[in-house]
């Protein structure tokens, strides 16, 4: 038996809504999750970025945080804790993810440019088209199929690779990324083997490899469990490993991290962090702060120690494999096996009667919502669906429902309701309707875009 690996001390009421009432708020959120207010969600499952309920030694790292401007005290902390566990020359602070990667982008971006990955995220691919870089996921074949189990489905396609960078010349090709474990892939981890196999690859065309390492030790920990050799070693071990094998690294602490805001951006080369540092300064802040107050850098510094533990990994792994498995068990289609953050709830499966173009994992989006108050996110047609020169809708390879989990947050039983409400709609599933869209933005339309159903 797995229990939670820490006791609660401070709690927060959950709001109770009627049908009736998530209805209306639903239609005034114009049927976008997003725009709901974070008050009238019973169960949020929209991300675990940020959503951390951080420990108690982390809140006495915030009281403790020096707030010197320059040189503070807990920039120093941070950034050995970071070299030690990934040993990159170079460490900048940043107030999130994206931050690191839109200064990493104003590097290596630009137009002509291409960018692979076994899967680019949301921000990522914003961030690299955003630059006039095209983004390219090469994720392994296995990976695109949800029905099938493999042990590493977030792998890159090493081949792929290849071909790629002679298509389009080394020199188009500023760096190679990998994103552990791979979250538009379905939370899926990636093996030891495959980044070596990848860095063989970036050696041989002299390119550099950055790691996106949100959730880098969930990758760690599931290397120890399935990959061959590994067993015995520690998950810090494992996770000095992975980074070792990279130039560089972007993160969004907010997930790995265990806090509520933070991450930064790491390499080993001295020009290219100089350059960094330059536009740090220019748009987020000194080197020693990077847009965040002191104490953040505290609570980081805390976070990334305790991500490590063991069995805080086993019971956070657990934890979505129980979600997964009581799920299938009543038929639930879900991409497997699952991730370490979230389960993904197969909507092309689930939602079998409506195309990609209708949007199916946004109606079961809608659905959970209705049903019980739980908020999730739609990682397909929504999200990454794109549109040929004739206007035609281009699906990308899977419509899924993302639910993550928040790290420490919620007990088995709020577990148990979520499965039940999910259980509910997938059974009157040929009553969801198609949506579409009415307003976008160019970039990340899925955060701010307005929807209604179809008749």
């Amino acid at each position: 038996m797995i229990i939670e690996p820490f006791k609660i001390k401070s709690v927060e009421p959950l709001n109770f809504t009627t049908r009736e009432q998530r209805q209306q708020l639903l239609k005034e959120a114009h049927y976008n999750a997003f725009l709901l207010h974070a008050d009238d969600v019973m169960i949020d499952l929209l991300t675990d970025s940020g959503t951390t309920a951080m420990s108690a030694k982390q809140w006495a790292g915030i009281m403790d945080g020096d707030e010197a401007y320059a040189g503070s005290r807990s920039y120093y902390k941070f950034e050995s804790v970071l070299k030690d566990l990934t040993g990159f020359k170079h460490v900048i602070p940043t107030h999130q993810g994206r931050a690191a990667e839109r200064i990493l982008c104003n590097l290596i971006g630009g137009s002509g440019k291409v960018i692979p990955n076994n899967s680019h995220f949301d921000t990522t691919r914003a961030n690299i088209e955003f630059s006039g870089a095209v983004a390219v996921d090469l994720l392994n074949e296995v990976g695109k199929h949800p029905e099938i189990t493999a042990d590493f489905k977030g792998n890159m396609d090493v081949e792929a690779l290849e071909q790629l960078i002679v298509k389009h010349g080394p020199e188009n090709i500023p760096i190679v990324m990998i994103t552990v474990t791979n979250n538009s892939g379905g939370g899926q981890p990636v093996s030891m083997a495959n980044i070596k196999d990848v860095r063989k690859v970036c050696d041989k065309y002299g390119l550099p490899l950055f790691l996106d390492a949100c959730r880098f030790a969930e990758n760690a920990m599931f290397i120890k469990m399935r990959e061959p050799g590994y067993a015995e070693k520690s998950v810090k071990e494992i996770a000095q490993e992975m980074f070792s094998y990279a130039d560089g690294a972007t993160m969004s602490a907010k997930k790995d991290g265990m806090v509520n805001t933070g991450g930064f951006l790491a390499m080993n080369n001295d020009a290219m962090a100089e350059q960094a540092r330059n536009v740090l300064i220019v748009t987020e802040g000194f080197p020693t702060y990077g847009g965040l107050a002191r104490r953040d850098l505290e609570a980081m510094a805390q976070g990334l120690t305790e991500v490590l533990d063991e069995n805080y990994l086993t019971y956070r792994l657990r934890t979505i494999e129980y979600f997964g498995e009581k799920l299938r068990e009543a038929g639930v289609p879900i991409l497997e096996p699952t991730g370490g953050h979230a389960v993904y709830l197969d909507a092309a499966r689930f939602a079998s009667h409506l195309t990609p173009e209708q949007l199916p994992g946004q109606s079961i989006v809608c659905a959970l919502y209705t049903e019980a108050g739980i908020r999730g996110v739609e990682i397909g047609s929504f999200m990454f669906g794109t549109y040929d020169e004739h206007g035609a809708h281009v699906a990308p390879p899977m419509e899924l429902v993302r639910l993550a989990m928040p790290r420490r947050v919620y007990t088995q039983s709020h577990v148990d309701y979520c499965v039940e409400a999910i259980i509910n709609v997938y059974n009157n599933r040929l009553s969801l309707p198609g949506y579409r869209i009415l307003t976008q933005a160019p970039l990340l339309r899925h955060f701010t875009a307005t929807l209604e159903p179809i008749a």
